[in-house]
């Protein structure tokens, strides 16, 4: 095992409350970095001078309080990795995930086809790509909406997106 100082240019990263949330996008970028490393406050955090001239960034994991950063680590380790080449089975796996779209992922159904009188939707089983590509689509769009519009906020979307929004929401206003 190396000394962090035996490596040459490591991009060290500050868990912090103070820092700048955590997103897939920065997980992106931070696949781009050839050595990271933690560090990680515990309890009552961490020397001040330790930022000032360690620390490349600092990153919040999130607006609550922990009792360390080590659980924000493994979790922003987790979410980097994934992203390497030949970690994952399939690699466009990580390409569909939710966020990578901007979106949350829409459900997923596995077999049987019926359990407990619960059945998967036909036109996952019709073996029509296309319109199963649109029914994911839409019901990415529909979770999205409904769960997190916040990140619907400044997304660009096409006319048939709008129309699908403007149909969630005449069913919410019916329903409601």
């Amino acid at each position: 095992m190396k000394q962090a100082s035996e490596y040459e240019h490591p991009h060290v990263v500050l868990l912090c409350p103070q820092g700048e949330p955590y997103t897939q996008a920065k997980a992106e970028q931070l696949t781009q970095k050839e050595h990271l490393i933690f560090i990680c406050g515990h309890y009552e955090g961490y020397d001040e001078r330790i930022r000032e001239h360690l620390v490349d960034e600092d990153i919040s994991i999130g607006d609550y309080v922990l009792t360390g950063g080590e659980i924000g680590a493994m979790a922003m380790t987790d979410s980097i990795v994934r992203l390497l080449p030949g970690v994952l089975g399939n690699a466009n796996s990580a390409l569909l995930d939710s966020f990578s779209t901007g979106l949350l992922e829409h459900p997923q159904y596995t077999r049987p086809a019926k359990f407990r009188g619960k059945v998967v939707p036909d036109i996952l089983l019709s073996g029509h790509h296309e319109r199963i590509e649109e029914w994911r689509r839409k019901e990415a769009l529909k979770r999205t909406w409904s769960r997190r519009p916040d990140l619907l906020k400044g997304k660009q979307l096409n006319d048939e997106e709008k129309k699908w929004i403007r149909e969630f929401s005449q069913k919410k206003d019916e329903s409601s």
